[in-house]
C-alpha cells in the first residue's frame, strides 16, 4: 500500500513539473520559465532562408510575455502586426555574461528570425534580425552561429557562367556598443553591395539620437550611449563620385549640450561634433587617414531625418 502511495505521489509530482508553461503574458513569467521555453543550442548552428521556419518550436509566445523582457521599441521592431503575426521560440545560446534567444516571428506570408540578447538576469541588451523570407531575388541566404557566438549572415548566388557570387557579414555583440561587424567579405562589385549600418537597430531615444543625412551614401547615425553625455555614432560618406570614401564607428562625448568630440586611445583621429537645431556638423582635428581616403576629410554637415510616426508615438 505504501509503495502504491509513493508511486501516486511521484506521478503527481512529475505531472506538475511537466505542466505546460503559460507564455501568454497574462501572468508574470519567471525568468527561469522563459529560458525553459527555448531549446539549448550547443555548438555551431546553421539556418537558411529555406528551412529556418521549421526550426522553431510549436509553442507560441504572447506579445505581453515578450514585453516582460523587452522594451516597447524592440517589440515594435520585431512585431509589425500584432493581430497577424505569432512569435515562437527557436533556441537559446547561454554564455557567461549573456544569453542569446533566437525568436521566429511569423504570419501567413512572412517570417523573420531574430536574436534577442539579455544579461544573466534577462535584462534587455540588444536585438538583431538575422533572416527573413521576404527577399525575392536569386540569392540564397543563411546565418551560421559559432560558439563565441559570431553571427555570420551570408547571401550567395550563381551567375549564368556558374560563378559563385557572395557577400558575408560577421557580427558579434558588444555590451558597450551593441552588435558590431567583425567580418565583411564579398566578391561582388561595390555597386551591388549595400552599406551596412551597425547601429541601425540600437535605441535612439536620447535628445541628439537619430539619423542625420544628405543621402543614402552620406550620413551619420547617432544612438544612445551608456549615459547622458555619451553617444554611439556611425559615419559613412562618399565624395568625388565615390573616389574618396570614409567610414568610422565610435563614441562621442559631450562637452556641452551642443558640442562633443570623438577621441580614442591609440587612434590619432579626433573629430569635433557641433549640434544646432536639426543638424550636426563634423570637423576633423586629428589625423583620420585610417578611416578615410587621402583626398577627403570628416568635415561636413548633415540634416536630421524625421523619425517615423511609430517612434514618435513611442517617445
Amino acid at each position: 500500500m505504501k509503495k502504491l502511495i509513493t508511486i501516486c505521489l511521484l506521478t503527481l509530482f512529475w505531472a506538475c513539473s511537466d505542466k505546460a508553461l503559460d507564455l501568454s503574458g497574462e501572468i508574470t513569467i519567471k525568468p527561469s520559465d522563459y529560458v525553459k521555453a527555448f531549446a539549448p543550442i550547443k555548438g555551431n548552428y546553421l539556418a537558411t532562408d529555406a528551412d529556418f521556419i521549421k526550426k522553431a518550436d510549436t509553442i507560441e509566445i504572447g506579445l505581453k510575455a515578450l514585453q516582460q523582457f523587452m522594451p516597447d521599441s524592440a517589440v515594435q521592431e520585431m512585431v509589425k502586426n500584432e493581430e497577424k503575426e505569432a512569435i515562437y521560440p527557436v533556441g537559446v545560446i547561454e554564455k557567461e555574461t549573456e544569453k542569446y534567444f533566437l525568436l521566429l516571428v511569423k504570419s501567413k506570408k512572412t517570417a523573420k528570425l531574430f536574436v534577442h540578447v539579455t544579461d544573466q538576469k534577462l535584462n534587455y541588451l540588444g536585438l538583431k534580425e538575422l533572416l527573413n523570407n521576404e527577399n525575392k531575388d536569386a540569392y540564397a541566404r543563411s546565418v551560421s552561429i559559432n560558439k563565441e557566438p559570431t553571427f555570420v549572415i551570408s547571401k550567395e548566388t550563381y551567375t549564368k557562367d556558374k560563378e559563385l557570387k557572395f557577400s558575408r557579414s560577421g557580427w558579434i555583440f558588444n555590451a558597450g556598443a551593441g552588435f558590431m561587424i567583425v567580418v565583411n567579405d564579398s566578391n561582388e562589385t561595390p555597386e551591388n553591395n549595400e552599406i551596412i549600418n551597425p547601429l541601425d537597430t540600437l535605441p535612439s531615444l536620447a535628445k541628439l539620437s537619430g539619423d542625420y543625412l544628405k543621402n543614402e551614401k552620406n550620413f551619420i547615425s547617432i544612438r544612445d550611449g551608456k549615459d547622458a553625455k555619451t553617444y554611439l555614432f556611425f559615419i559613412h560618406f562618399e565624395k568625388n563620385n565615390a573616389d574618396c570614401i570614409g567610414e568610422l564607428k565610435g563614441t562621442l562625448t559631450l562637452s556641452s549640450p551642443t558640442a562633443g568630440q570623438f577621441t580614442q586611445n591609440g587612434d590619432p583621429c579626433i573629430i569635433d561634433f557641433s549640434f544646432s537645431g536639426n543638424s550636426v556638423s563634423l570637423k576633423e582635428q586629428g589625423t583620420c587617414g585610417n578611416h578615410r581616403g587621402i583626398k577627403c576629410l570628416f568635415d561636413d554637415s548633415f540634416t536630421r531625418k524625421k523619425p517615423s510616426k511609430s517612434k514618435k508615438k513611442h517617445k
